[in-house]
């Protein structure tokens, strides 16, 4: 697939064409890593780190534990 580099303020840019965002679960805002290799560009999506998020639900389940119990049943 040929993309072309375009002027975007000071810089410049490519557009990823939708086809290639949907392929792989992508949206506008969302990050990616950019590394030269091989003589070329490899471009991937960064893991999101949910460290923080998981800890929090963690800490949610065990306080309200009894009461999760009770709306299980």
């Amino acid at each position: 697939m040929n993309i072309t580099i375009r002027k975007i303020g000071n810089s410049e840019g490519v557009i990823i064409p939708k086809e290639m965002l949907d392929r792989f679960g992508l949206k506008a805002g969302d990050s990616m890593e950019l590394r030269a290799e091989n003589g070329g560009f490899y471009m991937q999506p960064v893991e999101e780190d949910i460290s923080e998020e998981l800890e929090a639900a963690r800490y949610f389940m065990e306080k309200y534990k009894v009461a999760l119990k009770k709306l299980a049943e």
